[in-house]
């Protein structure tokens, strides 16, 4: 009976094993695809973690560990804390440490540091500022921040950047660009509102690290640019900050990019939300730091800060401006702005290209070519070829990540075609596996119709062996053989005799099994029963077996009317017990199954014996011992062919004994022996 379509469905495995190898294992990759998206969908946070901090072994593993000598951080730490004062500094205090720095030849100072409120010596740090060079101060646009919250005031957008769907200063209409946004700030009081300034808003990922930065955040429709981005343009001098957002269309390119009007031929890549992302490239040591209270104290060596730019931020723990980085679970803010200024300087900041899942897809397919090849080599190859793959293409993928972000800045990813190659070949294993199975399942089928059952398991669950392989053991032996059939298959054509022993052999093996034997051959014309044992019950069960095999295949099996000049065709069975010799013999390449000893001789030797006494059944002395319960007849002691010991042979008594259905039987005549 054919299965339906729903019942494909529920044994979808059977189902693919029916179609041809490659259309399965194509349809495997194509479910492993499904699957993929399948986890990058439900499990999307936790796989993004898990790209971005494996990713990032780019930078870790082989960092860049030139130093630093534009920026240097002025650090605010735990000694200067300790010698100077806790944390905030008084307002005079900050305004020593700027004129300090500008004494010492620092050409910028970016402070890090917020002055959100009003207090005594504003008015002295506000001078100090004015008369450095080139100062800038942070401000907090508060991205994400449900509760409105404004203090201070923001100054200094640029211009050319559209927020929403306003447009502008100096922005052509019909420009879009993704820009983030807020109405919430932190930003320094009225006071210090003449002095530039720049965002140090991060944006902080779903595990706490911050990989990038907005270099524009618009707030009340103003763009307003990140601090290291306000750096450039006041290095510069611009009087004017403006700048161009473009969005790009090239594969290799980043989804936007920016360009400051007064620093040509600086592209700042940026992805589609106008984030920079932050290089991890260089080595947290690599960035030089001077204690706050030695710039105070003048305990530097001269010309240190000669045309640096300073970075002036909190270091120490107790300030809480303190950041996951993939170097250090606990690094100072300040060295992520130390970070962004050298990447932009060095014009190497990375970026997602706009191809990067088509260029993902193309690996993945490149995978999937690998894995088809190793699932069609079958055998070992597949089996060692496919788990080996499943473990070096993650690997493979997540190199050739680490080489292109390392060599050209480019983040292109790697969790799809890694996951994409663990499942495909899982389920390409999966599919050898169930195949294997079946083919040898298809096999031991195959040999069971040929050799009894344990003895076919034996064969196919162990190696071939040239030594001799066999038991000693008690049995019951049935031999049963069709006489005159030599000259029947003379005189019919192949098929017939063909036809004749299909269903001789058939019905025999149904009878056989029936009483709780097994069929050891067929041979010729001829089949070898056994039963395990030599005792009354295994007796019993092969008479019982051979007289219905006379009634049902003898009376109604065999040809009623044999051809003219033929003798008819009958039914000889011989029936004796004893110990045999039963196993596997012969070279490892050409192994034979055998049945040997004595009471294999002796039952063959019977049988044929039937012809001589014109009788359907007979029984070796050892098998009628056994059979004392039934009403047996002596047929007396015979010297049978090949042998030198009489044996004594019995058969049912004619009550019992089966009549063939044949209205010439009172005229049959014997033909001594039955076989060529």
């Amino acid at each position: 009976m054919s299965s339906t379509p729903f019942q494909q469905l529920l044994h979808p495995l059977a189902f693919v094993l029916r179609l041809m190898p490659a259309g399965a294992r194509l349809l495997m990759l194509v479910i492993a695809g499904v699957i993929g998206t399948l986890l990058i969908t439900v499990f999307n946070g936790s796989l993004n973690t898990l790209e971005q901090r494996l990713g990032e072994l780019g930078w870790t593993l082989d960092p860049d560990t030139t130093t630093e000598q534009r920026v240097i951080v002025v650090a605010i730490d735990e000694r200067s804390l300790a010698e100077v004062s806790p944390w905030p500094w008084p307002r005079e205090q900050m305004a020593r440490l700027v004129t300090a720095l500008d004494q010492a030849g620092v050409q910028l100072q970016l402070h890090d540091v917020l002055y959100s409120e009003a207090q005594p010596g504003d008015v002295q740090l506000v001078n100090a500022l004015e008369s450095a060079r080139g100062p800038v101060l942070a401000q907090v646009p508060l991205l994400q921040y449900d509760a409105p919250l404004r203090a201070g005031v923001m100054t200094h957008p640029i211009s050319g950047v559209a927020c929403g769907d306003g447009v502008s200063e100096g922005v052509s209409e019909g420009v879009s660009a993704g820009v983030s946004s807020t109405q919430s700030f932190l930003a320094a009081h009225a006071g210090f509102a003449a002095i530039p300034k720049g965002h140090i808003t991060p944006i902080v990922s779903s595990d706490g690290a911050i990989r990038r930065m907005p270099a524009v955040v618009c707030v009340d429709g103003e763009p307003y640019p990140a601090l290291a981005i306000s750096a450039l343009l006041q290095a510069t001098n611009a009087e004017q900050w403006g700048a161009t957002l473009q969005t790009n269309t090239s594969l290799l390119g980043p989804a936007q990019t920016l360009e400051l009007n007064a620093y040509p031929g600086l592209r700042i890549p940026l992805d589609a939300d106008g984030n920079l992302r932050i290089s991890y490239r260089k080595a947290p040591d690599t960035f030089q730091a001077i204690s706050a209270v030695d710039v105070l104290n003048g305990d530097f060596e001269p010309g240190m800060l000669e045309n640096t730019w300073a970075l002036i931020g909190a270091t120490a723990f107790g300030i809480g401006d303190i950041v996951p980085t993939p170097y250090n679970g606990a690094a100072p803010g300040v060295e992520l702005q130390a970070r962004i200024l050298g990447s932009l300087l060095d014009a190497e900041i990375p970026y997602s290209p706009n191809g990067a899942n088509g260029l993902l897809g193309l690996l993945t397919l490149m995978f999937a070519a690998i894995l088809m090849g190793l699932a069609t080599l079958r055998g070992r190859a597949a089996a060692y070829g496919l788990p080996v793959a499943a473990l070096l293409l993650p690997v493979a993928a997540l190199t050739l990540h680490i080489q292109l972000l390392a060599g050209y800045q480019l983040w292109l990813g790697w969790v799809f075609p890694a996951l994409y190659s663990l499942c495909a070949a899982g389920l390409l294993l999966l599919l050898e596996a169930s195949r294997v199975r079946s083919e040898r399942s298809r096999v031991f089928v195959n040999l069971n119709s040929y050799l009894p059952s344990d003895i076919a398991r034996e064969i196919a669950y162990s190696m071939p062996s040239s030594s001799i392989n066999a038991r000693r053991c008690d049995v019951t032996l049935l031999s049963a053989d069709l006489r005159n059939f030599s000259a029947f298959g003379e005189a019919r054509p192949p098929e017939e005799s063909a036809a004749l022993l299909h269903f001789f052999f058939s019905r025999a093996t149904r009878l056989v099994e029936r009483h709780g034997g097994r069929i050891h051959e067929f041979k010729g014309d001829g089949l070898l029963a056994v039963w395990d044992g030599n005792n009354a019950e295994a007796a019993s069960r092969a008479l019982d077996a051979a007289k219905e095999m006379q009634r049902d295949i003898d009376g109604n099996v065999l040809p009623q009317n044999p051809p003219s000049g033929l003798e008819p065709l009958a039914l000889g069975i011989g029936i004796e017990q004893g110990p045999a010799l039963i196993g596997s013999i012969g070279p490892a390449h050409r192994r034979s199954h055998a049945l040997l000893g004595d009471t294999v001789t002796i039952t063959l030797r019977i049988q044929e014996m039937t012809a001589e006494l014109a009788q359907p059944i007979l029984i070796g002395e050892c098998a009628a011992r056994q059979l004392s319960d039934c009403n047996l007849e002596s047929q007396g002691s015979y010297l049978l062919s090949g042998l030198r010991i009489p044996h004594g042979l019995f058969a049912p008594a004619l009550s019992e004994s089966p009549q063939r259905a044949d209205p010439n039987r009172h005229g049959l005549k014997v033909v001594s022996g039955g076989r060529r």
